[in-house]
């Protein structure tokens, strides 16, 4: 299934043309748009978008706590990735493999622990209203 998603995902990306859209977070991650189609598929009952982003942190930098609003697949394409969902425990990902997180879930570790540049190909489906791929974590005071 992660194989077809990809494979999705790579048709996407070709057929998006020049939707590419590159920003930096508040964070060490960047960020770039490969594509976003809308699809058939519906999303919580409401009308559904498929977004692939590369997302490329430096070594030793995170990413901010966040969730999505619908499901992600996600690919480590270069370098090490640590992953933190919800309250399981952390775990480093090679290059080569993959996760999947679920709709709403808190990803509160999101991290480059080598001594390479880490590449992240994710796929995310969401409804076509929703106003972020990624919504920041409020931070707890």
């Amino acid at each position: 299934m992660i194989r077809t998603l990809f494979t999705l995902a790579a048709g996407m990306g070709v057929g998006a043309g020049g939707t590419t859209v590159a920003r930096r977070h508040e964070d060490g991650e960047k960020v770039k748009v490969l594509s976003a189609t809308d699809i058939k598929e519906k999303v919580d009952g409401k009308g559904a978008k498929a977004t692939v982003v590369e997302v490329t942190i430096e070594p030793g930098q995170s990413g901010l706590a966040h969730r999505h609003p619908g499901p992600g697949f996600v690919y480590v394409r270069e370098g090490e990735y640590e992953l933190g969902i919800d309250d399981q425990p952390t775990r480093v990902l090679k290059a080569g493999e993959t996760f999947y997180e679920p709709t709403g879930c808190l990803r509160r570790v999101s991290k480059n622990p080598g001594q390479v540049k880490t590449r992240l190909i994710a796929v995310v489906l969401h409804s076509r209203d929703a106003k972020e791929v990624a919504v920041p974590e409020a931070k707890q005071k």
